[in-house]
Parts: structure tokens; sequence; C-alpha cells
């Protein structure tokens, strides 16, 4: 059933003057009569009495108006809803993130959100890589900040943070001494690891550079949080390799020096699934004006 044909219909039964009705719908009287008709073949009813110089509603025209009326209400109360959710005045934007994103760009990114689109509803779910790209592809969330890289063709990824790795140990640690580190003066290190399940391509990226540095791995525990990992340093526990921007607050009696003849990068990327509207284009915007 067409809207129009409902339109058409309603017009007609309120202006009961075939050539009054298509004036109002601004179409011509033939098209009218054409669409009345259409509408009534698909109902199987007869929805006007008409002759040469009258047109009524039948009873069932009658009982039929007002739940066409109401349809096209509804249809408005729609496009209304639509339009306005478009422009940001209504509706939700749901965002995934890794931990650590929350220093550096999430705080900045919410407040240009607010500001340009006070009305929205944010919210806002913690999740590992694998967990967002999941929950992207199957509509649960419209924004991920992932690890990079990733292995999701179905999902629209973008870089928004690249920046160098750096070395967070205790203070006391001889090594602290040094204002950088040399990556092969790790060795034999106790290591606090990211766990691959938390983030395959980014562990998997990690690990390939270090091997290929020289340095020989120590793991002696693997954490599902950067920031965990960060934490336990002060312990003793061991020392931590991780992107710069997680060492930006670190526990007291801790340290961060910077890893020499480590070219690799941690990449961090923004991920969408679908076409974006003009919210999700803002929030795309606002991610990369607050990359580094």
């Amino acid at each position: 059933m067409e809207l129009r044909h409902l339109r058409s219909f309603v017009t007609l039964a309120h202006e009961l003057h075939f050539s009054r009705a298509a004036e109002r719908l601004n179409i011509v009287q033939p098209a009218l009569s054409g669409q009345i008709k259409s509408l009534e073949d698909e109902l199987g009813v007869q929805l006007f009495l008409r002759d040469r110089r009258s047109v009524s509603l039948t009873e069932v025209g009658r009982v039929f108006l007002p739940q066409a009326q109401a349809t096209l209400d509804q249809a408005d109360t729609a496009l209304r809803v639509a339009r306005r959710a478009e422009q940001g005045d209504i509706g939700e934007l749901r965002i995934s993130f890794v931990s650590s994103v929350i220093p550096e760009i999430l705080p900045n990114v919410i407040r240009k959100l607010r500001a340009q689109y006070p009305k929205l509803q944010l919210h806002f779910h913690d999740m590992s890589t694998p967990r967002q790209i999941d929950a992207l592809n199957h509509g649960r969330i419209d924004f991920g900040f992932l690890r990079l890289p990733v292995n999701a063709p179905s999902l629209h990824i973008e870089l928004i943070l690249e920046e160098p790795f750096v070395v967070v140990l205790p203070e006391s640690h001889p090594l602290a001494a040094q204002k950088a580190i040399d990556v092969v003066a790790l060795q034999d290190e106790p290591l606090l690891f990211l766990d691959r399940s938390a983030a395959p391509g980014y562990s998997d990226a990690l690990l390939g550079a270090l091997s290929a540095a020289g340095l020989v791995l120590n793991i002696v525990q693997e954490f599902a949080e950067l920031s965990t990992m960060v934490g336990l340093v002060a312990s003793h526990l061991g020392l931590a390799i991780v992107p710069s921007s997680v060492a930006i607050s670190l526990p007291s009696k801790t340290v961060a020096r910077p890893l020499l003849h480590l070219s690799h990068r941690s990449q961090l990327g923004v991920a969408w699934k679908g076409k974006l509207n003009k919210v999700g284009s803002s929030f795309r915007d606002f991610c990369h004006e607050d990359a580094v």
C-alpha cells in the first residue's frame, strides 16, 4: 500500500470533489482517479460512491478514513524523527574503546560531540579489539577504537593515532638512570605483555618487531589491559613495553623511558560499519582532530 494512495484517499474524503482534491494534491484529476481505483483494487473494497454529480464515502470508506489518517500521521512523525536524528537533535551513539584511549583522545572527542549535539545520548563500552569487531559487525555498537592492525574487511577503519613505544620500569631499576634505553638492554628482564587475545594484530606486530631488533623476550605474565601492566610495574613484577600515551599517568615510583632501535610504532584506529550520517561523520572528524 503506497502512502500517496492513502494521501489521495484522505484528501478526497475531506473534499468529496475530484477537481478540488486533485488541485490540493497538485496532480491532474485522471491521476487522482487512478490512484483511488488502485487503492480500492488493492483493498478489495469500494471506498467511494460516485456519479457525475456527487462523491460520497461508502460505509467502508468512513471506517477506513481514521485508520488511513493515522497511518499518514505516523509516517510524517517517522520522517520528522529520522530528520531530527540525522541532525543530531535526538538519537544515540554507541562507542566502544580499549581503555588506554581514555587519556589521549576520548575526552576531547566527547566534549566536542556534546557541544555540537547536546541532546544526543552517548553510550560507552570498554571492549577488547576482537570483541569490538564482533560488536560492530552485528550492529551492537556504532564506533570502536581498535588496536591495529586488524583483519576486518567488512569494516571501515581509519588510523587516528601513531606513537612510539616506551618501557615502564621501577624508578629504582638500574636502567631507570638512562634517558633512553636500547631495546636489547631488556634482554633477560622480566616483561609484562598484553595477552594476544586482547589485540592479536597489535601483539603479533610488536613481538615481531622486538625479535627483529634482537631482543629475546622473557615474558613472565600476560594481561588483558595495558593499564594493568603499567600499574603492576611498581610491584617489581616486571617491566612493561607500552605505547607512549599509556605511560602519561604512571603509578608512583615508576618511570617511562623511550626505546632505542625500535622503529615499530603503535597504531590506533577508529572503526565503523556502513554509511555514516551527519552525527557519525562529525564523530569521525573529531577523532582525527584530536589525533596525535
